[in-house]
């Protein structure tokens, strides 16, 4: 039986634009066996993705090196016979495991003088793959194969968890919730203003919306200070949940207004209508894979830039974005 090691990404996002990939791979071998060599925080996202049998924990943390340890991993995977190893990352270091478990095909983009470790090495042509989950769709194609229509990600919901939150966080059912989502881990320059998103879910909360604040433990503080009003409807749920519990809650929701996120793809993938946020990144390279969506971006003259920080130090590409304009689009949507 044919069996395959993806070695994953090290973000939320990339990630789930992943699943393509998997898709893929399932419908043109259904009886695959698909493993996931990713970071420990990954597993809940894999768990939700049918597609993968297990993910194994790659261990070391985001950026470093440890190259012993991905070599002992590697060896320790000789056993399970894999015959493919798909390589995402573009790095010299993700390639080592597969090579170390002596996987007799291993593919992935060329970068970082993999000659050797990869045996399967693909141009990259920016041109043609201008979208980060066609570059993951195309290692699982032959490489003079067309792209095809691309799948989108779908992750899984589980009701039981999902009726555990709504009333561990006493969640009102009866009004229509929009999720907002403050956090960009790549960022300040892919973050819409905490006072947009405050008057944002103050004017929400006021036309009869439930808000559910949803981010990580980073974003607690962004969710107290949207919060911080007081008014009713408005749930700071930033800390307090699981990457599990996000993708439950998001199922919940009507809409989310988000940054370019992780979480943005994750509301993608459960059918959530997504409010795109864009500053310092560029909607044509990493959209939220669905049909239901709405882009908010200025495309000034300056963007996309791709930095953490405004290089001009004004940020005009979020702060300019208007409350308004986001309540436009949540209402279109509500009512097409």
């Amino acid at each position: 039986m044919e069996k395959v090691l993806v070695v994953g990404p090290s973000w939320v996002g990339d990630m789930v634009m992943a699943q393509s990939l998997f898709k893929q791979l399932k419908q043109s071998s259904p009886e695959l066996i698909i493993d996931v060599l990713a970071p420990e925080w990954s597993k809940p996202i894999l768990a939700r993705m049918p597609e993968v049998r297990q993910a194994i924990v790659l261990p070391t943390n985001h950026g470093e090196l440890k190259l012993a340890n991905r070599w002992r991993l590697g060896v320790s995977l000789r056993s399970e016979a894999y015959t493919q190893a798909i390589v995402l990352p573009r790095s010299w270091k993700s390639a080592l495991a597969p090579y170390a478990a002596n996987i007799p095909l291993r593919t992935g983009f060329h970068g970082e003088q993999r000659f050797i470790i990869l045996n399967d090495r693909r141009r990259l042509d920016k041109k043609q793959l201008d979208q980060t989950v066609k570059r993951f769709y195309a290692l699982g194609l032959r490489a003079d194969e067309a792209l095809g229509d691309i799948p989108y990600p779908k992750l899984s919901v589980d009701p039981n968890n999902q009726q555990q939150l709504i009333s561990k966080y006493q969640l009102n059912r009866q009004l229509p919730a929009i999720a907002l989502m403050p956090g960009a881990e790549y960022g300040p320059a892919k973050q819409w203003p905490l006072s947009h998103f405050k008057t944002l879910a103050e004017t929400l909360a006021e036309n009869g919306y439930q808000v559910w604040i949803i981010g990580g433990t980073k974003d607690k503080t962004a969710g107290e200070k949207i919060a911080e009003s007081g008014k009713a409807n408005i749930y700071n749920l930033c800390g307090s949940t699981s990457l599990s519990d996000a993708v439950d809650l998001l199922a919940l929701t009507q809409q989310a207004v988000t940054n370019d996120s992780g979480l943005m793809h994750v509301a993608a993938a459960v059918g959530t209508f997504v409010q795109g946020i864009y500053g310092s990144s560029s909607p044509k390279y990493t959209p939220p894979l669905t049909d239901k969506h709405k882009i908010h971006s200025l495309s000034l003259e300056c963007s996309p830039c791709f930095k953490r920080n405004c290089p001009l130090g004004h940020t005009n590409c979020l702060n300019h974005i208007q409350v308004e304009a986001i309540i436009k689009g949540i209402e279109h949507a509500m009512h097409p």
